[in-house]
């Protein structure tokens, strides 16, 4: 095999396992070393035979040529194979070496996921109301109570406040003239440090104590409550924006509509409300949403964007967001790679859309 070939082969090799690393959650590093390694046991087979045809003296000639080229090539021959076989376990070894690594970032990931969760359950505990603390959730909802340490579950099964303020930051560019804003289901706060941070008035309420008690000690302006009441006691035109992620998905056909209702009325002209919830058109989204149980129903987009212009919402606009990190790779074959985007059009569909309307 020439010096070429060699070098063309290791840089190959070379991106091969760089793309790995760039896609952790892409083909298996032990598959992707293999191509290169078959290709490497086809490209590196040596011989020095040669074909014995032709008159009989041409065979005599041929027969001489190749005990001179044995004696001369044999030695060659020898030092390639034994470096063929030195650059195949070389192979091979990368590819245990990846998959170990592999494994060992998962496991530091999974542990540092867990970390945090357990250093946010223990902020909760501290920043608990002691004494005459009120129940531990106020939301009506017949499933409202169905899990008792609602904050502890949010903890585990979404993500953590600082994924989950990441996930919520391109909403702030809809709310930077809409003060004052109203969060309602605010959970731990994330969106409203992201408002307070970037200058915009705000306030929120959630039903669940330990989330309300778990974001004012973050220096947020948070009450329990149940959101529908909360909403209804406003005066009407009195907020520039209401911002609910994960809140709709809670609530019966009724209670939904009413509430959509209602922050018509209490935003003023030209006010906005972004309301985020789980896709349902996700099979991977679907899962989170039968996760937990205090959800009602899953909300069809053009379902929840049609009630929103029932109930006096003027212009309305359906976003798509969080696409999966994982995905299908995209083979040459272009009639292969069409029905591969479309799969993954449906399998790794966006994991959350948000409907954003304007009174």
């Amino acid at each position: 095999m020439s010096d070429v070939d060699v070098a063309a082969l290791f840089a190959r090799l070379k991106e091969e396992v760089r793309g790995t690393a760039r896609r952790p959650n892409g083909t298996a590093p032990a598959l992707r070393l293999k191509r290169v390694r078959d290709q490497a046991e086809r490209s590196w087979a040596v011989t020095a035979d040669l074909p014995l045809e032709g008159s009989k003296p041409a065979r005599g000639v041929k027969k001489a040529l190749r005990r001179l080229m044995r004696w001369y090539v044999a030695p060659i021959v020898t030092e390639q194979r034994t470096f063929n076989d030195a650059a195949l376990k070389l192979l091979d070894g990368l590819s245990e070496r990846l998959d170990v690594l592999a494994a060992r970032v998962d496991a530091v990931e999974r542990s540092a996921k867990t970390a945090t969760e357990l250093e946010e359950r223990l902020t909760r505990l501290e920043r608990r109301e002691r004494g005459g603390a009120p129940a531990q959730t106020v939301a009506p909802q017949p499933n409202a109570a169905a899990l008792p340490d609602y904050f502890a579950f949010e903890s585990r099964m979404r993500a953590s406040t600082d994924e989950i303020r990441a996930r919520q930051r391109p909403y702030l560019d809809d709310f930077r003239d809409a003060s004052p804003v109203l969060d309602l289901g605010c959970g731990r706060g994330e969106f409203l440090a992201l408002l307070r941070d970037a200058g915009i008035e705000a306030r929120g309420v959630d039903a669940d104590a330990d989330m309300a008690a778990y974001a004012r000690g973050e220096g947020l302006a948070v009450e329990q409550g149940d959101a529908l009441a909360y909403v209804e006691a406003l005066e009407d035109a009195s907020v520039g924006g209401i911002f609910a992620a994960q809140l709709v998905e809670h609530l019966p056909p009724a209670t939904l509509f009413r509430l959509l209702e209602l922050a018509a009325r209490k935003l003023r002209a030209g006010g906005i409300l972004v309301a985020e919830t789980i896709n349902p058109l996700s099979p991977i989204a679907l899962r989170h949403y039968f996760a937990d149980l205090t959800h009602a129903q899953p909300l069809v987009p053009e379902t929840l964007e049609l009630l929103a212009r029932q109930c006096g919402f003027a212009q309305t606009e359906l976003r798509f967001l969080n696409p999966p990190k994982q995905r299908l790779e995209e083979p040459e074959d272009e009639l292969i790679a069409q029905n591969v985007r479309r799969l993954n059009e449906i399998v790794f569909a966006p994991l959350d859309y948000a409907l954003v309307a304007r009174v």
